[in-house]
């Protein structure tokens, strides 16, 4: 009798059982890094945020800007406005306590209304995380890896390409801080990699371990906003128009700062003419 049936059927018994155990792994390190992902809607609340106008605005007939950009919030300013910051927030309190304000000139008086400065701001965001079929997400890449991110993005279409490796055309592709992301042309191509789970990719004149994981992708489905108001700033209005820039600074600035009208330090006041818009850029309090 032949033995060789019975030894080969061992060692297909042998490669199947050590496939198992291999899949098994990488099963319990899947869920692993499932229980890091957050849950699929939440709101998540955002931090107060201390604001501060510097002086900085821009000014113009018409305005056409978005109120919320980057780390800034702009503030929308008629003509005949001015906007006024104090070192003190109390200082502020102070002055809104009285609506209308008399300014003192050599033969007249100018008449004044201050009003508190309210500025949108996002309370909390509501996301919904969305396993993408066609994307991955590569990462793993060490620290001090030598290569242009033109380069390293093109090791990896041609590394992820290949067939023989698992992969498939690479649509699209991004460096982001660590980490790589690859969109497929095709579905299975992505769920195969992340099957796979981890490679060696020639990099820098070596094999790099990087592992190769489903890209979730947040989308905002909702977004709360409401009113802050900005602790030391007032807005000055209806101010005429009987003095030239320069004067008119000068003297809201010498009247704001009177101890008797309820002012003190002024860190700063722009003003808005006339028939021209303005647009007050409030920054970080630590900026």
């Amino acid at each position: 009798m032949d033995p060789r049936p019975a030894s080969m059927n061992l060692t297909v018994l042998h490669a199947l059982q050590e496939e198992q155990a291999r899949l098994n792994m990488r099963l319990e390190e899947l869920k692993r890094k499932c229980k890091d992902f957050p849950k699929d809607k939440g709101p998540f609340p955002m931090p107060e945020i201390p604001l501060v106008f510097r002086g900085h605005t821009q000014q113009d007939k018409k305005v056409s800007k978005p109120l919320i950009s980057n780390l800034q919030i702009c503030c929308p300013l008629p003509g005949g406005s001015a906007l006024v910051t104090f070192d003190d927030p109390k200082v502020a309190e102070q002055v809104l306590r009285q609506k209308k304000h008399q300014i003192d000139m050599e033969e007249c008086q100018l008449k004044v209304q201050v009003q508190p400065v309210e500025l949108p701001m996002v309370t909390s965001i509501q996301v919904c995380n969305q396993k993408s079929s066609c994307m991955v997400l590569v990462s793993g890449f060490p620290t001090g890896l030598r290569l242009k991110e033109e380069e390293l993005l093109d090791k990896l279409e041609i590394f992820f390409g290949k067939a023989r490796n698992g992969g498939g055309d690479v649509e699209t592709r991004e460096l982001l801080q660590g980490s790589a992301i690859l969109g497929f042309m095709k579905e299975e191509v992505a769920q195969r990699l992340c099957q796979i789970g981890q490679f060696r990719v020639p990099l820098g004149g070596k094999e790099v371990p990087l592992t190769v994981s489903p890209y979730m992708s947040g989308k905002i489905q909702d977004i709360k906003v409401t009113s802050q108001q900005v602790p030391r700033s007032v807005l000055v209005l209806n101010i005429p128009d009987v003095l030239d820039g320069p004067e008119l600074h000068d003297l809201l600035e010498i009247h704001f700062q009177k101890p008797t009208r309820g002012g003190g330090e002024v860190e700063a006041l722009a003003v808005v003419p006339t028939g021209q818009r303005g647009l007050a850029v409030f920054t970080l309090e630590s900026s």
